[in-house]
């Protein structure tokens, strides 16, 4: 028997993990001095509880308390034992920062095991090693329960081998689970045959994990094996190989499993029926769902609310928006689960503001929604084109408390970018810096598109480069970035980059670089990718492929060819095709094909106005008057109308959307001011308006009158008188610029001193000193130089710097300064790391300061993302903003 001050060592080790005493060893007296523990077995205690009663408990008799202690422990001793809590914090935030930056908690397949689980396994394997102990089978189930490593369960398992109780029924269903647990299906199966009586909860438990791990014949044969071993399979049996086949990707076995689980006479629960609902809904077969509806109606588990929120799931996914609805409403216990699967069901079916009214109701019932529910909410909108209404719903989470994680972002940044909302989408790189989600591949690819829509390439570049992981989206988005810009020359040069890193291109890649090919003319490298597609990568052309072909002749002027390729198409050429081709005869004046690529259109898209309207340009152009009149004739008939341009335009955090000839913005005055001053100045310099864009045949100055109220250059005024001087101008327009605006912007850029970004449907346009750089095909930077140019220089004058804030209790921080000269340097600025967020930014009083403080409050004062302490200006100590 133990000694006494072993008794008493065992029982208040039992009482500090919360454990009863064993029965087997009688309470003890109570002594005058107990035995304290020492540091390393509290520790330890602490970590693994139900193992170290195990180990202690298996203590032999011959081994005291005192010679226990005496005895070294290869383990390391207790961390932070002498630290303050503030140190505490400051290594766990330390440690939070390098695990996040080293990719998160979730760890790629066949990573290695975090360094706090490789220890303290290698520590309780030392100390197995080191002490010799009887396990008992009544406390090593709770060890397996504790095992945070599969070589720590295999250890357990060899040491009960060893003690001959590896076939005790408890310690057996526990190896079982804990090796299922890790998904070593072949060691749990290696268990399970050695066990004396198998039941059926063993192999429930075996076939279903074979069944998640998307082996559905070794699920299936391990069924039939349990059959003939005498244990037949229950209702709980069938859910677990459903449900595994399910979550596997194997939707279509786990609706034949349902199929033949019904005829062996088994009834699903709720629980089966859930997961026989989502399989259901991924095959789409709305037949089965139905019927497993009303299966749920006569069950009587119509009101669970997993049930419901599965239902609402398989009639999303089924393109049932009426039946989602109905589920819904027919509901009476819904939860956050039913309101995502409910945003996310009526979003596939572009049903948003049904999404929006019962999300709204959601709210008003007191339902608390999570971050998940945000985020459902505003990528519908995004899906679905609603990109303010999703900014909007971005800025009330936050308001709510609902902080964005990782999947919120890259969910949201497409709304920046659709509506050029640079600044906004600033400060959510700026966010991600701050959380660490910025090493995320999907935060990354979406900050690089984002960018590149935003005008930015450059920083898109740098971004891209800076991704420690990249995928065929990432790869996809910077060079689709590098199309939309112009600069055909370096996404060919990235495209080979990708080549080279093994990186299998897709059908986007090449979508990307026939798009590059397009718009510089390049007509023989074209066809060149668009064979190497075929015959090199085994990719079959799709529509995206032969339309941006069309394009490229088109543009070529090999109107011709391009007819050709859309007669020798595989497949019948559908609406895009044949617009490629009119907008190629639009650029050419060829009537005759534009004319037959029109009626196609008025077949295939008869209630898009764009059409008629393109083919009434061609006739304009050529003052075919009578052309025009029949087409407009033709659009009242039909009851079209012309879609109004709309421009947009970020100022100061706010996106202003102006309409053709628009009379309702608060500053139409200033803006219709603006506008005739830049006119005369225009007329001045030389400038000649393009009335052939004016499809009326009118006066020629009323044909100036209209050309002076395009969408794009009443934002453009806007954003003139608005703005300080030398800002750029981003706008985004929702049709093509006309070739006189396009004009216009040249000279404005000239006499104004700004950079102008114009993006239309088709490409962006960047403006400056009366050229469209697009049109000429840019170079890539070395990446060095990059860097240096941004970061690294040393102005010679009007400094702006930036630095941390000197903790109020004395600890150093790194004095990361930034240094920005002039105007131009702001405006490029990327935000690079958290050194300049939340803390408080000095200004040295310069003759540019004013409108450099300005830049300043635009790009880190934001309303929903980490606002910064506050302003000062060095020199006058004058505090511009404190929060």
């Amino acid at each position: 028997m133990f000694e006494t001050a072993g008794q008493s060592q065992i029982h208040l080790i039992f009482a500090l993990v919360g454990l009863p005493t064993h029965p087997s060893i009688p309470p003890p007296p109570a002594p005058a001095n107990p035995p304290p523990l020492d540091a390393s077995t509290a520790h330890l205690i602490r970590r693994h509880p139900p193992l170290i009663s195990l180990l202690l408990h298996g203590i032999p008799r011959c081994c005291s308390p005192a010679r226990w202690r005496s005895r070294p422990l290869p383990i390391e001793p207790a961390p932070f034992s002498s630290r303050s809590v503030a140190s505490r914090a400051h290594h766990h935030k330390r440690l939070d920062r390098r695990r996040r930056s080293s990719g998160g908690d979730a760890r790629r397949p066949g990573a290695a095991e975090p360094m706090s689980t490789r220890s303290t396994t290698s520590s309780v394997l030392n100390f197995l090693r080191h002490v010799s102990f009887p396990p008992d089978p009544r406390l090593l189930p709770s060890a397996l329960k504790s095992c945070s490593a599969l070589r720590l369960a295999r250890a357990l398992h060899a040491a009960a081998a060893v003690a001959g109780i590896s076939r005790d029924a408890f310690v057996a269903s526990s190896l079982l689970h804990a090796y299922l647990r890790f998904g070593a299906t072949a060691d749990a199966r290696s268990v399970l045959d050695g066990m004396p009586h198998r039941t059926v909860v063993g192999w429930s438990a075996l076939i279903a994990a074979h069944a998640s791990h998307g082996d559905a014949e070794g699920a299936w044969g391990l069924l039939e094996r349990m059959r003939s071993d005498g244990v037949e399979p229950n209702v709980i049996t069938w859910n677990g190989l459903v449900s595994g086949l399910n979550r596997s990707g194997r939707a279509r076995d786990a609706v034949l499993a349902l199929v033949r689980m019904h005829g062996e006479g088994f009834l699903p629960d709720a629980t089966g029926v859930s997961c026989a609902l989502s399989a259901v809904g991924d095959v789409g077969d709305v037949a089965v769902g139905e019927q497993l509806h009303g299966y749920v109606v006569k069950a009587g588990c119509r009101l669970d609310a997993c049930v419901a929120t599965a239902l609402i799931d398989m009639y999303g996914k089924c393109g049932r928006a009426d039946e989602i609805v109905r589920v819904f409403d027919e509901s009476s216990h819904m939860d956050v689960a039913s309101c995502n699967a409910l945003v996310a069901g009526l979003s596939r079916n572009a049903q948003v503001s049904e999404a929006l009214r019962l999300f709204r109701e959601f709210v008003g019932r007191g339902i608390e929604l999570n971050v998940v529910s945000w985020t459902s909410i505003v990528a519908c909108c995004v899906q679905n084109g609603r990109d303010l209404e999703a900014v909007d719903l971005f800025r009330e989470m936050q308001s709510e408390g609902i902080e964005p994680n990782s999947v919120t972002i890259p969910c949201v940044l497409p709304a920046f970018a659709n509506i050029a909302a640079l600044m906004h989408g600033r400060s959510a790189h700026c966010f991600s810096l701050r959380k660490g989600f910025h090493h995320d591949i999907y935060v990354g690819s979406a900050l690089v598109d984002m960018y590149a829509k935003c005008g930015r390439v450059r920083d898109a570049r740098m971004i891209f480069e800076a991704m420690p992981y990249r995928n065929v989206v990432s790869w996809n988005a910077m060079i689709g970035g590098y199309a939309m810009h112009g600069e055909a020359e370096n996404a060919v040069r990235l495209f080979r980059s990708m080549q080279s890193s093994k990186e299998k291109p897709d059908l986007v890649t090449f979508t990307c670089v026939l798009g590059a090919c397009s718009q510089a003319g390049w007509t023989e490298e074209g066809r060149s990718y668009f064979n190497e597609m075929q015959h090199k990568h085994g990719i079959s052309p799709r529509m995206e492929h032969y339309s941006c072909m069309v394009t490229l002749l088109g543009r070529a002027g090999k109107l011709d060819d391009a007819y050709d390729i859309i007669n020798q198409m595989p497949f019948e050429p559908d609406g895009c095709i044949w617009g490629s081709l009119l907008g190629s005869c639009r650029v050419h004046g060829n009537v005759v094909l534009a004319e037959v690529a029109a009626e196609n259109l008025f077949q295939l898209e008869p209630e898009n106005a764009g059409n008629y309207v393109l083919l009434s340009n061609i006739y304009a152009s050529k003052k075919m008057w009578d052309g025009v009149n029949r087409l407009r004739d033709m659009m009242k008939t039909v009851g079209l109308k012309k879609e109004k341009g709309c421009s947009w335009i970020e100022i100061k955090n706010k996106v202003h959307m102006l309409l053709a000839g628009d009379s309702s913005h608060p500053m139409l005055a200033a803006i219709t001011e603006k506008l005739k001053h830049l006119t005369m100045e225009m007329r001045r310099l030389g400038f000649a308006p393009s009335t052939d864009y004016v499809l009326h045949d009118v006066e020629e100055q009323e044909k100036d009158d209209i050309l002076s109220v395009h969408s794009e250059k009443l934002a453009v005024a806007l954003g003139l008188i608005s703005t300080s001087h030398g800002t750029p101008l981003q706008v985004i327009k929702n049709l093509r610029i006309c070739g006189d605006c396009h004009e216009a912007m040249k000279f404005i850029s000239s006499f104004e001193r700004r950079e102008i970004y114009v993006r239309d449907t088709n490409r962006f346009h960047h403006f400056k000193d009366g050229k469209c750089l697009v049109q000429h095909v840019g170079r890539a930077f070395p990446r060095g130089k990059h860097h240096q140019s941004r970061i690294g220089w040393i102005p010679s004058h009007h400094l702006i710097h930036f630095h941390a804030h000197q903790q109020k209790n004395g600890t150093g921080h790194s004095k990361l300064v930034r240094h920005y000269d002039s105007e131009a340097s702001w405006n490029n600025l990327l935000p690079h790391d958290e050194a300049i967020f939340g803390y408080v930014i000095e200004a040295r009083e310069t003759k540019s300061s004013s409108h450099l403080l300005h830049k300043v409050k635009e790009l880190v004062c934001f309303t929903f993302i980490a606002p910064i302490d506050r302003i000062l200006i060095v020199d006058q100590i004058k505090l511009l903003r404190s929060v």
